[in-house]
Formats: structure tokens, sequence, C-alpha cells
């Protein structure tokens, strides 16, 4: 089968269209034939190994040396069961499903193994593979925070990255739980956040909402630009600061400036569980939540989606068909 493989830690250039073995499914595993895929910001991260420098070491072990110990790339899939082991109950051949494999990645590939117990479910049958490819980690990660925060009706939410893959459900999902959102993102991207839920746009080129004597229940940074000390002083007196990427350093910084109040930090990484991909395939389903798709590229353009990502301006997700 066809894979993109990643050679070595560098720019976009390392990843190589190459043949590879098709995978077989273990009795409890079906096999995915892929018909879209994504490259998220993960996907550029580990391609570059763009990490902090605290997280160097560790890293290095985990990912791998001298390149990605997992070499094909991809966290999350949407395509079509071409066989199943013989275990298997939940799904048969011809099952339209997407699933999301996080950090073991492999799903830029023309196949890809998955557990029937994994993150894996049904594609509704009005979504296409590329709208519900790039649900789950952006909607993951979004439902998990919002989750801990115990978001509820009439919240003042604030997210700043409203644009992005994270930020983008994060609107959506606000407002599902019956928050007033608040999205925070570039001139640009005013008016799709806005058509996605938000029910106040602030332009962050133009406007410092930590200066506009708001404050709410939930900030929730999903890209680690905000300002830390704005952020907390825009709080709530029992308010949640939501970080999705926080770092050692970050944390401490975070924790030091709640000293003395009663405002909460919710940081750290998402756990995924197929309990989650399975409530946002019903959302899906409604038609209470969608991916917003900024561009779509063949598998063999990957290096142009990955210089893309890079850039570090995509709106909500960057698809990739198979």
């Amino acid at each position: 089968m066809k894979a993109i493989v990643c050679t070595k830690y560098g720019s976009p250039e390392v990843l190589q269209l190459k043949e590879v073995p098709k995978p077989t499914p273990k009795d409890n595993e079906v096999l995915i034939k892929i018909h879209a895929t994504t490259v998220t910001v993960g996907d550029s991260r580990v391609r570059a190994f763009r990490v902090p420098f605290s997280f160097w070491l560790p890293a290095r072990l985990a990912i791998g040396i001298t390149k990605p110990r997992k070499p094909i790339l991809g966290g999350e899939l949407a395509g079509e069961i071409e066989s199943v082991g013989k275990a298997v109950t939940r799904f048969k051949q011809g099952d339209r499903v997407f699933a999301f494999v996080g950090h073991y990645f492999g799903a830029h590939a023309e196949y890809r193994c998955m557990p029937e117990n994994g993150c894996i479910a049904l594609i509704p049958e009005k979504v296409s593979y590329e709208e519900a490819a790039p649900i789950t980690f952006g909607g993951i990660t979004a439902l998990f925070f919002l989750r801990q925060g115990n978001i509820k009706k009439g919240d003042k939410v604030l997210i700043y990255g409203a644009s992005g893959c994270v930020g983008t459900y994060a609107v959506q999902l606000a407002k599902y739980f019956g928050a007033e959102v608040t999205g925070v993102c570039s001139t640009g991207n005013l008016e799709m956040v806005k058509s996605i839920g938000a029910d106040k746009v602030i332009d962050y080129t133009t406007t410092d909402f930590t200066q506009n004597a708001e404050s709410y229940d939930v900030i929730f940074d999903t890209v680690g630009k905000a300002s830390i000390s704005g952020c907390i002083k825009s709080l709530k007196q029992t308010g949640i600061f939501m970080h999705a990427v926080t770092t050692p350093a970050t944390t401490i910084r975070i924790r030091i400036g709640l000293l003395g109040s009663k405002k909460k930090l919710i940081g750290g990484t998402f756990k995924a569980n197929p309990e989650q991909i399975n409530y946002l395939r019903g959302l899906l389903e409604q038609g209470k939540i969608k991916a917003v798709i900024d561009r779509k590229y063949p598998l063999e353009q990957i290096v142009e989606a990955h210089r893309y990502v890079d850039r570090g301006h995509k709106k909500g997700n960057v698809v990739i068909t198979v």
C-alpha cells in the first residue's frame, strides 16, 4: 500500500511517499481502507520535533531518537471497513467509519487496522469521509476540556484561538452546552467564528479582550498564545482558566498567578476514549457540530499540506484525501 513516511525530523520535505506492507487485522481488529485523513499541528510538531526545551529529552526517548519511531504520521481517519477479525462483533465489512488513533499514528496511508473497542464509530449517513475525518482530534480535545470545566447553561465562556482546529469545536460545544460564547480570532475569521455559533467575536489584532472590563466564568486558550496575567484578571472570582498546550513552565506561571484566589486551572493533555467519539457522532448526526475545513490536499501533496499547517494560520482543519 501507499503511505507517507517520515524519514527523519525536519522540514516537510522529509516526508516521502513509499510502498509499505499492507496490514492484516488481528482477531479483534478491523481493516479500514482510508478515504480521508488530516494534517494537524500535532503531525507538524512531531515531523519537525518542535517541543519545549524542558520536554526535549523525554520526547526524544518517547517519540524517537533520530526520527519518529512510528514513521507513518496521522492521528485521525475516515474510511470503509474492508475486512474484520474473527472475533469482531461491532462492525462489518462495508461499514463507513471514522476513528482517532492519536499518538499511535498511522493514518497517512491507504490502510490502517483498528481494534473494534478503540476510538472508532460509524459515520452518520449524510456525512462524507472528508467531513468525518477531522472531527476527532479537535472535537475530543474540546469536549474533554469543556467537560472538565462543567460548562452549563448561562456560563460566559471565552474561546481564544476560536478559528483553529480545537477552537472551532470548542465554540460549537460550549454553545451546545448553553454557554454565552465569545470567540477571539483574527480579522479574516470573524464571520466564520460567528457562523458556527459564537455570540460575540473579538478581533485580537485590534482589540485586547483583557481590557474590555468583561469577566468570564471560563477562558479557554486553545493555542497557548493568550496573556496569562490578562486571562487570570478577566476571570470571575471562581472562574476557570483552561489551557490546552501547557508546559511545566507555563503551568507554574499560571498557578503562581492563581495563588490566593478561588480561580482554577485545567491544563495538560486530553485523554481519548470510545465514549467521546460516539458522543461526537451523535452531535454530528444531529447537525449540532460540523468540521470547519480550510483546505484539502491529495495524499501525494502532503508536503504542501504540512507547509501550510506550519504557517500557523489554518482555519479549522486541513484534510487529506486518500
